[in-house]
């Protein structure tokens, strides 16, 4: 068991959240990132994060449906490319769309994503699969197909912000001094228990669906952490505030986000793909329900991966902070 460290600031118990189902945290000083992974995990380093509020569970189809019918919100997967954006770009790409995984009907090369990522017009967070599919029974399972334009204008109307990299892995870590491999101790599955929605199987070809769930799940249908948060690890990815680059050694002090991509390292800030067009990156944390032992292991607190800013998938969502 890690030992809790102690909080920075005398804790908030009796306060009325700021925003429903929001819990406090006290704050402290953690073990950030992983020497013993991914590359871009490392190098483990002290950080500091002051008090704040974080929402217990992903934001779900059901808030973000309040969000747009007060605010009348179009997405950034509804909406279509402006050319001007994209110099070089094949037009018949630039329509309303989004990314969506589809299962391979055989085995195929891991080292070329889009063996199962597609390009789907028409899908957007109304229409998680693509045209054809809905949100019928889906209104506590959490929201995708969410941009960062949309999560930053959800966050602007909501009162909040996005977490940083740092409050988002002391969150998941519960409030451990040196977080344990998983959000909930050492074992993924301690004594044959599913504690996440990830992929049990052979990626991307078979999922078993050990865990109750093939795709997303209800938020909170797992235990939650130390800290009382569910779905830190697996069902969604989460969108943080940060700017992707590499970690920086020594303790710093994490309360706020980097204020651009230039100072971030060539490890991710842009993506070459689009000929002409450099897309920053922002910082993703948590995993998702595709996340397999064979492939991609990011169902960690310490794990992280780039996600252009103008991209959303049918794996990415996110949960609000509210600072003091």
């Amino acid at each position: 068991m890690s030992e809790l460290i102690t909080p920075t600031r005398p804790g908030r118990d009796g306060e009325k959240p700021p925003r429903p189902g929001m819990v406090w945290l006290p704050g402290g000083t953690f073990r950030m990132g992983s020497d013993a992974h991914y590359p871009e995990e490392a190098p483990a380093h002290t950080a500091r994060v002051g008090g704040f509020w974080i929402d217990r569970h992903p934001v779900t189809n059901r808030e973000f449906r309040a969000f747009v019918q007060a605010t009348g919100h179009v997405t950034v997967a509804e909406t279509a490319p402006d050319p001007a954006d994209y110099p070089g770009a094949d037009p018949s790409l630039l329509v309303p769309a989004s990314v969506v995984f589809v299962k391979p009907r055989q085995r195929v090369d891991l080292r070329d994503i889009t063996n199962w990522w597609h390009f789907v017009p028409g899908a957007h967070w109304r229409r998680p699969y693509g045209p054809g599919s809905s949100l019928d029974g889906l209104d506590d399972h959490p929201v995708v197909h969410v941009a960062w334009a949309d999560v930053a204008a959800y966050a602007a109307w909501a009162g909040g912000d996005l977490p940083t990299e740092a409050e988002w892995e002391y969150a998941a870590g519960g409030g451990a001094a040196q977080p344990a491999e998983f959000a909930w101790g050492a074992e993924l599955t301690p004594g044959g228990m599913h504690l996440a929605n990830l992929w049990q199987g052979e990626f991307p070809v078979l999922n078993l669906a050990a865990d109750g769930y093939e795709t997303t799940a209800p938020a909170g249908s797992f235990p939650p952490n130390a800290f009382g948060l569910s779905d830190m690890i697996g069902n969604v990815w989460e969108w943080t505030s940060d700017w992707y680059g590499a970690h920086q050694p020594g303790t710093a002090d994490a309360c706020c986000a980097p204020a651009g991509p230039r100072g971030a390292t060539e490890q991710g800030s842009y993506d070459p793909a689009t000929p002409g067009v450099r897309i920053p990156r922002r910082v993703t944390k948590g995993g998702s329900f595709l996340c397999a032992p064979n492939y991609c292991r990011r169902y960690r607190p310490a794990a992280r991966m780039p996600q252009a800013v103008d991209t959303s998938t049918c794996h990415l969502g996110f949960r609000l902070v509210v600072r003091p």
